[in-house]
């Protein structure tokens, strides 16, 4: 920058060359993000102004759909097939993500990892198989672990990990022991990436969602009009969760606004189960 003085009148000239005027947008991985929740969170994020890679394992269109709603709002993104509960297919995933990272994003890195993929199995203790059990645990805890292991180097220090655990990991309801234990194991991983990534700035935090109104275990608290009112019930506020009301929280945690929130385990429920 310089000053002439033309007439009397101090002129100020601002030199800059083009990359001064490009601005690089975050980058967020969210799993899962074709429906659901991860949609949800996937359109919070770029309503944040963050641009946004979603991950499906078989709804392609459904990925589509979400990447154009997103694009449309003036955001990029893109989709990328991912199934979770195959570690080895890691790899050809991280060089699908280097390709779309350069050719989409003009980046080589991303900035936020959001692990929301999952299915709802629900079996009792006692009547609950080997097979269950690892499915949900490939799923839910082991593809958890490695996929935010194998992406430490293609994220960005000061960036983020933002773990989606369960309401279910604090109270009980039969017929998910599986499914809450793999979220527990979730909830302490979550503090020791936060100790061990924190000196590259990176934070990790826990969203806990309560009872939702999505798809997520055959759409039962959607469309069971008998358990939608159950939950209501023994809800602080008084009505089953939207997707609305956890994505904009996993935003949240992705912006500058929750730049000191760290190792921390936030429940969104409306207070289910007080």
């Amino acid at each position: 920058m310089f000053a002439n003085l033309v007439n009397g009148i101090i002129l100020i000239f601002v030199l800059s060359n083009k990359n001064d005027m490009t601005t690089n947008n975050k980058i967020a991985i969210v799993t899962g993000g074709s429906r659901g929740l991860g949609k949800n969170m996937a359109l919070s994020l770029a309503n944040e102004g963050i641009d946004v890679i979603l991950t499906y394992n078989s709804k392609k269109d459904e990925a589509l759909a979400v990447v154009a709603e997103i694009e449309q709002a003036g955001q990029k993104a893109a989709a990328l097939q991912l199934n979770t509960a195959e570690v080895k297919g890691f790899e050809k995933f991280f060089a699908e993500l280097t390709a779309v990272l350069k050719d989409t994003f003009q980046s080589d890195k991303f900035d936020f990892l959001v692990n929301n993929a999952g299915v709802g199995i629900g079996s009792s203790f006692a009547e609950t198989s080997e097979e269950i059990f690892d499915q949900l645990m490939n799923i839910h805890f082991k593809g958890v672990f490695f996929l935010a292991q194998k992406a430490l180097p293609y994220m960005n220090d000061g960036g983020g990990i933002v773990n989606i655990s369960t309401g279910l990991a604090r109270f009980t309801s039969p017929g998910y022991s599986t499914y809450a234990s793999m979220k527990g194991a979730i909830e302490t991983l979550t503090i020791y990436q936060a100790k061990e990534l924190g000196s590259r700035g990176i934070r990790v935090n826990v969203v806990a969602p309560g009872a939702i109104e999505t798809d997520f275990g055959g759409g039962v608290v959607r469309d069971n009009e008998h358990v939608n009112q159950h939950i209501a019930s023994v809800t602080a506020l008084g009505r089953v969760g939207r997707p609305d009301d956890i994505g904009s929280v996993v935003a949240f945690l992705c912006t500058d606004k929750g730049k000191w929130v760290n190792a921390q385990r936030i429940e969104v429920s409306g207070g289910m189960n007080l």
